[in-house]
């Protein structure tokens, strides 16, 4: 089997299994829950085989011709798709065995199975999509199984809410991809990553239209609010879509596009990043649900790559014959690609050890309502610390080294988003140390967590697993020479910068993990709303403030200019301009109907009108 050959099977294994799972497994949840255990396997086997394998290679072949318009499918499978593809396939593998013990009571577990399997197609033809109208219809099929997801128990007003505001949502954002593409393709005459390699970057409008698509995919300020609402959707979906793939993708499309970016463009996305990054971190410390602290920690953990990828490229020198040369790296590629690969790893772990908790719990999840668990979960407890270790930067974990690497390239780049970072990063060892302390010490404050048990081997095997990865994923030297091309670019510091950035890193983690552990109690109550409700009020303020902002809007504008939309379609469009004379007759007959209702009132208004147009006669006006 060539490598192509291969792709192409890896492709399409989900959409059979979902293909099978629709048409003859609906009511035959294990059946249909084992086919899409397998087929998930099957995509691991193959994006191994092709990543470790060294497999490089473009195919294309014209799907649709119109005129001299053609539509192309084909793969790119370069090191920066075979990094991708390999942390979708292995995080994917282990959140789909994850959900084969957590979802064995649901009675839709057919459904469930057939929406991974869909997404997994989808995210895989993001993967090696070798242009951008190839990826824009896998783009879509993502926003369409994610609606499907998220809204899996559409039986509950919450979640049925949540996947239609997550859809939505995601489609402002694509929109301006989408114009974005035609953009590319009406400047530059091609679409395909490959010829688009050579060209000159014409403006900063192309690559933000192009952005577009990652604030909405990506959960970045102003579209970041679909995001925290999702977790209404079962845990193991909450760990596919913001771990390793949905959330993701934007960040991947941004570094495949890399060669469109002008400085003007790079600023305004750095600068998106960041705040994204600080806004997501003060909200997460006032949840008290541990799914949704965990997804306003990815907002702001994507918020760190998307500022690393604005960033930058970075000039580095080196001696070579005696001769100093520079060269120029796109650092910010690598740092951010490196530390979505590190995030992935830990951040599945954190969704799917809150799963357990939450399936241990007997489906609590506010962490208030918790306490007691280090004995009654200890695996459990062991994996999920080492989550929350990596997260906030323990030295020797993965999220120490790539978190290192995008403090360093703003350090070199630009001191105030370097200072917001740093702060940021505060902010997350504060608000995890909290939830780890408040959910498993202490005594258990309600029934469920009194009865809490361990959760089998088919939820704790991958939790292990991916704990493993948490510790190992950040050692570049550990990873093959088959992704040289995305983690050389990877920035490393040397000398006195090194020596910064480590003291500079250990000292946020100790500050922040020192003060959350300190401040937060076990307890029924949180104590910054009991220490400091002002703050705490401002920053639940803070939280609601984008939705606040948008139902103002839908109410106030948008659904009253739809009805002016509609008034002047009724009269003038379907009235005069379709129905010609019969449309004026028609209006003419409302009319008289009016001046006939039997009710005072409206013959007063009759009457000022006729008064006011025969003064108006009078005067000559009319």
């Amino acid at each position: 089997m060539t490598p192509t050959q291969l792709a192409l099977l890896v492709l399409l294994l989900p959409l059979a299994s979902a293909a099978v799972i629709a048409l003859f497994l609906r009511r035959a949840g294990e059946i249909a829950a084992v086919v899409s255990v397998l087929a998930a396997a099957g995509i691991a086997t193959g994006a191994l085989i092709l990543a470790f394998g060294n497999h490089r290679f473009e195919a294309t072949a014209e799907w649709l011709r119109l005129g001299d318009f053609s539509f192309p499918l084909g793969f790119k499978f370069d090191d920066l798709a075979a990094l991708m593809l390999f942390v979708v396939g292995v995080v994917g593998f282990f959140i789909h065995v994850f959900s084969f013990g957590y979802m064995r009571e649901d009675t839709a577990k057919a459904r469930y199975f057939g929406g991974l399997s869909i997404f997994m197609f989808s995210m895989i033809g993001i993967t090696v999509a070798d242009n951008l109208f190839m990826m824009f219809v896998f783009w879509e099929l993502v926003g369409f199984s994610s609606w499907l997801l998220i809204g899996h128990w559409h039986e509950r007003p919450s979640a049925s809410a949540a996947a239609k505001k997550a859809f939505i949502v995601n489609r402002v954002g694509d929109f301006g991809f989408l114009l974005g593409i035609a953009m590319c393709y009406w400047v530059h005459g091609t679409v395909t990553l490959s010829e688009l390699d050579g060209v000159q970057p014409v403006g900063a409008l192309l690559p933000l239209l192009l952005f577009c698509g990652a604030v909405g995919k990506s959960a970045q300020m102003p579209l970041q609010v679909w995001l925290p609402d999702a977790m209404e959707g079962p845990t193991p979906v909450s760990a596919l879509i913001h771990a390793a793939t949905m959330v993701a993708a934007g960040i991947y499309m941004l570094c495949r596009i890399n060669v469109l970016m002008v400085p003007e463009a790079l600023t305004v996305i750095m600068w998106v990043g960041t705040a994204t990054a600080l806004y997501a971190a003060l909200c997460a410390i006032v949840q008290s649900d541990i799914k949704k602290v965990l997804a306003y920690s990815t907002l702001s953990q994507l918020g760190y790559m998307v500022a690393a990828f604005g960033l930058g490229s970075l000039a580095e020198r080196h001696e070579m014959g005696g001769a100093v040369h520079e060269i120029v790296i796109a650092a910010g590629v690598g740092a951010a690609m490196f530390h979505l690969v590190t995030h992935a790893f830990f951040k599945a772990l954190l969704f799917l050890g809150s799963g357990s908790v939450i399936h241990g719990c007997h489906h609590e999840q506010d962490i208030f309502k918790m306490g007691g668990l280090v004995k009654r979960m200890p695996v459990t407890f062991a994996t999920f610390t080492i989550g929350v270790l990596a997260i906030i930067g323990m030295p020797g974990l993965a999220g120490f080294f790539s978190k290192d690497a995008i403090l360093l390239l703003a350090y070199q780049k630009n001191a105030a988003v370097f200072v917001v970072l740093a702060f940021t990063a505060i902010l997350t060892a504060c608000y995890m140390v909290r939830v780890w302390k408040i959910t498993f010490f202490g005594a258990p404050r309600s029934e469920h967590a009194e009865h809490a048990h361990e959760s089998g081997s088919v939820l704790t095997m991958p939790l292990i697993v991916l704990a493993a990865l948490a510790i190992l994923g950040g050692y570049i030297g550990l990873y093959p020479d088959v992704f040289t091309g995305v983690l050389d670019l990877v920035p490393e510091a040397h000398g006195s910068t090194h020596t910064t950035i480590l003291l500079t890193s250990l000292a946020v983690m100790v500050i922040g993990a020192g003060a959350g552990y300190a401040f937060y109690r076990p307890g029924a109550e949180d104590a910054l709303a009991v220490k400091s409700p002002g703050a705490f009020t401002s920053l639940v303020g803070l939280r609601n403030s984008f939705d606040a902002a948008y139902d103002y809007y839908v109410a106030k504008v948008q659904q009253r200019f739809a009805m002016l939309l509609n008034f002047l379609e009724q009269i003038f469009l379907a009235g005069l301009i379709i129905r010609g004379l019969a449309g004026v007759v028609g209006l003419f007959g409302l009319g008289a109907r009016a001046v006939h209702v039997g009710k005072l009132n409206a013959y007063v208004y009759w009457f000022l009108g006729g008064v006011a147009v025969l003064w108006l006669f009078a005067k000559g006006v009319l």
